[in-house]
């Protein structure tokens, strides 16, 4: 038993009551943990990731691709009509 002197110290220090240490349980605490996580709450701050990056980076790749397919063709079209031009 500790005595009550370095009790109300370590109560001190820790900003919590003596009764607190003494009933103390880590099964309670467990218990309190347990009930009161909840992923979709908003005021927690546990992050779950919704995004895939590697998705991410892949479509952003694929958008890359597209717009040099147009381009290219933008450039091919182009030499097209200048070649039409100068035959006439």
């Amino acid at each position: 038993m500790i005595e009550d002197e370095k009790l109300i110290k370590v109560a001190n220090v820790l900003g919590v009551t003596v009764e607190a240490i003494r009933h103390f349980s880590e099964e309670a605490v467990f218990n309190i943990i347990n009930n009161t996580f909840q992923d979709s709450s908003s005021n927690n701050n546990n992050y779950l990731c919704t995004i895939n990056p590697l998705d991410k980076i892949i479509s952003l790749f694929e958008e890359k691709e597209k717009l040099y397919e147009k381009l290219l063709q933008a450039e091919k079209d182009k030499v097209a009509y200048l070649e039409k031009l100068l035959n006439k």
